[in-house]
């Protein structure tokens, strides 16, 4: 008996090597073809994972990015990443080749950790997911359909303000922030209005974010396995109100045009296939992660930029304040108001390309090609970043200096200045993330001026920047 044990062991032990040996083998026989891009592709199947991943624990996200395009080129250098051969395209001559060569050249692509919270992406390519997104969203995500909904963002907006900041001395702004964005997302994607079950709601959400670039390993007390658990608790709620909402469909008591959920019931594919409610739950999961984690970053750092910059502060103020004396007692903001914030919005501009929410992303080649002398092959991965030009003086002279003129007239150079990505993927929702962001604007500094408590506040990028304490500021509220 102990024999077999022993031998069992062996057995598995002699596994365990082979697959590794087969591993590493095939690991490198993604480096060893002719013309690769210069670059190192540290350990084995881990590569340079880690480092890619703590600096922007550390708060430098860029600084990966930056080191290496000083050591090998400052156009494209190879690495590994998630596991996977990689590229990274520099510059705004990188931007322009994967932005105008989507579907060409590249496609999409998304780390096995997203795999593992997005399970109905594994039933269909993340090309066909992509486009089905795409045709559902923007029937409610133009700008003539947010238009009406700009009213619905004032009152909640005021309804948040009235409830977490008026009469308080002190608050931290991120997860305020977060609940204003959810409670948006909440209200125009699935009609939910109250915020008791709104917060309720919102809860596992911070999960997932930081699972999404994860190291794929599903195993308890790691980022990916907490992402995995709390997108199942999300998908069990959002399967319960689809069915709901099946019922109040039937009855009459719901309108096939009310939001996102009832038009994705509502319609059919090419083929007159309606979607199953395990896919509608996890289209709707991205679409409340994409509507509210990116604007509640760029609003958080906003309020800590409008903290420090006393002097951009006051003209965003005047701005708002013109607006605020344009309209009657209770009036709320309307489309007219949003096209008045242009200051407004340029501020918030040059925050995002400070601090972009979005750090960058993948794609996959789709055939080997040449891409500045250096031969990529399919499969590959290629990762574009913001930082590489936001913060190049070559597209933004002086680039850390905070500027807002920078946003005037034709703006900045195509492919320098991309928070939104860009391309056939620019996110659908950028006309959607501007008005929540102005209608925020709006409503903080028309109530308040406030100081940083923590000047020299760590900032934490997982996968978006995060202050690390939840940036708490002190309340100064204006004199009616």
């Amino acid at each position: 008996m102990e024999l077999f044990y022993l031998s069992l062991l062996l057995l598995i032990v002699l596994s365990v090597c082979l697959s590794l040996h087969y591993l590493f083998h095939k690991h490198r026989s993604h480096f060893t073809r002719p013309n690769l891009p210069p670059g190192q592709t540290g350990w084995p199947m881990i590569g340079e994972t880690i480092e890619f991943l703590s600096t922007g624990w550390n708060g430098h996200p860029e600084k990966f990015i930056f080191d290496r395009m000083a050591k090998y080129s400052n156009q494209i250098f190879k690495t590994s990443l998630m596991g996977e051969p990689a590229a990274v395209v520099c510059g705004m001559a990188g931007n322009k080749f994967l932005f105008t060569n989507e579907n060409k050249l590249v496609t999409t692509w998304w780390p096995k950790s997203a795999k593992k919270i997005f399970p109905s992406s594994q039933q269909t390519s993340l090309k066909q997911e992509g486009e089905n997104i795409r045709k559902l969203a923007p029937h409610f995500l133009k700008p003539e359909s947010l238009q009406r909904y700009i009213g619905i963002m004032d009152t909640i907006a005021q309804r948040h303000f009235a409830s977490d900041w008026d009469n308080k001395q002190e608050v931290e702004v991120y997860p305020l922030a977060k609940g204003y964005t959810f409670w948006l997302a909440c209200r125009l994607f699935l009609s939910i209005d109250d915020p008791v079950q709104v917060a309720n709601f919102a809860a596992p959400f911070g999960l997932i974010s930081s699972g999404i670039f994860a190291i794929p390993i599903d195993l308890p007390g790691t980022a990916c396995n907490r992402a995995i658990k709390a997108a199942k608790l999300i998908r069990k709620e959002l399967r319960s109100i689809i069915k709901k909402r099946k019922v109040d469909l039937a009855a009459n008591k719901a309108t096939p045009t009310q939001d996102i959920l009832s038009h994705m019931l509502f319609t059919p594919d090419e083929n007159g296939r309606f979607m199953n409610e395990l896919f509608i739950a996890d289209k709707i999961l991205a679409l409340l992660i994409g509507g509210h984690d990116t604007a509640s970053v760029a609003v958080t750092f906003i309020v800590k930029y409008l903290a420090e910059l006393p002097e951009i502060y006051n003209e965003v103020y005047k701005e708002q304040m013109e607006i605020v004396k344009s309209k009657s007692p209770g009036e709320l903001l309307n489309w007219e108001d949003i096209q008045k914030m242009k200051y407004s919005w340029n501020v918030a501009c040059e925050v995002m390309r400070l601090v972009p929410p979005l750090q960058g992303s993948f794609r996959e080649a789709l055939n080997d090609f040449i891409y500045a002398g250096f031969s990529i092959p399919k499969g590959w991965k290629l990762y574009w970043s913001t930082h590489s030009t936001h913060r190049d003086p070559q597209c933004f002279p002086e680039p850390e200096k905070f500027d807002p003129s920078r946003f005037e007239g034709s703006g900045p150079a195509p492919y320098t200045y991309v928070p939104f990505g860009g391309g056939p993927r620019m996110c659908p929702g950028k006309e959607y993330a501007r008005l929540e962001i102005l209608v925020f604007m709006h409503n903080v500094v028309k109530r308040f001026r406030w100081e940083k408590l923590l000047p020299d506040e760590k900032i934490v990028v997982d996968p978006m920047p995060i202050p690390a304490n939840g940036l708490p500021v002190r309340l100064h509220a204006h004199k009616a």
